[in-house]
């Protein structure tokens, strides 16, 4: 019932209760702009086993608050966005930005709303009209109720036809605890599995599935009930609560109410972040 996406919040619960072993975890906190840096590494099978996700790596980005209306803030956190992407895209790689989830549902809009504010490129390269620029594309492919295809056979197909080196899926993710929802960046390469945090489990997009590396960006915008009770009462009381609540609720998920304008500065920042990696690495050649 507790669903989360985060690799943060499974390894604190799991720390909680045994040793990590096969996970490797590397904290760095910049006073200045308010910004925690978390990098886990899980290295082995005992370290999935453990946290129940692939062998990789996962950087969390944590802020006071990432929908604030803080122009200088946004700055700091697209370039700390950008400082990670730099460790896994090399200049001169292609790159596909798929903006997962759905357009018509704020809350899972991130996606679609980053690929909207993205400095598209490879047209132009194509055509010669800018030189020393990555190669950008970008699609925002939908949900599975929406086009009757599963978004991994989607980006399948557009890989294969458009041979990029590199694949960002960005998406909306669930969070366990509350003070963490619209605060906090998540970047993994190991893929992404959509929906898996709200238990609508659909085809993995990894590298295995469409052929080429995949960075994951995702920021937590929902929140099951259960995890709110949590919250509230704590963990020894938690279970009695949720059995009491109504089925039909513990499968629920909510969202705070400034949802529309917080992901509409978040997805500002996150393609911010993506666009300055273009930008810097060509005035870098």
């Amino acid at each position: 019932m507790n669903r989360t996406d985060l690799a943060l919040e499974l390894k604190e619960e799991l720390q909680e209760k045994t040793k990590l072993e096969g996970v490797s975890v590397k904290t760095r906190i910049d006073v200045k702009h308010h910004l925690k840096e978390t990098k886990i590494k899980i290295e082995n099978q005992r370290g999935e086993e453990l946290l129940g996700k692939p062998k990789g790596t996962y950087i969390t980005l944590e802020t006071k608050n990432l929908s604030s209306n803080d122009g200088a803030y946004h700055k700091e956190m697209s370039q700390a966005l950008y400082d990670n992407l730099c460790d896994f895209i090399k200049k001169g790689e292609s790159i596909l930005v798929a903006g997962l989830g759905n357009a018509e549902v704020t809350a899972d809009s991130l996606g679609p709303k980053v690929v909207n504010n993205l400095w598209i490129t490879r047209h132009l390269v194509k055509e010669h009209t800018t030189i020393g620029v990555q190669k950008l594309s970008a699609i925002a492919p939908g949900v599975m109720a929406q086009t009757g295809i599963e978004t991994s056979e989607i980006l399948e197909a557009l890989i294969e036809k458009t041979k990029p080196d590199i694949l960002i899926v960005v998406d909306a993710l669930a969070a366990r605890s509350s003070s963490r929802l619209n605060k906090t960046i998540q970047i993994s390469d190991t893929g992404i599995a959509p929906g898996s945090g709200v238990g609508n489990h659909r085809n993995e997009i990894t590298k295995e599935t469409v052929g080429i590396p995949v960075l994951a960006v995702g920021v937590p915008t929902v929140i099951s009930v259960p995890a709110i009770i949590r919250d509230i009462v704590g963990e020894d009381l938690v279970e009695d609560l949720i059995s009491a609540v109504d089925e039909e609720f513990q499968t629920m998920h909510v969202t705070p109410k400034n949802i529309d304008e917080a992901v509409k500065r978040i997805s500002y920042t996150i393609s911010e972040g993506i666009n300055r990696l273009l930008h810097n690495h060509a005035n870098s050649e």
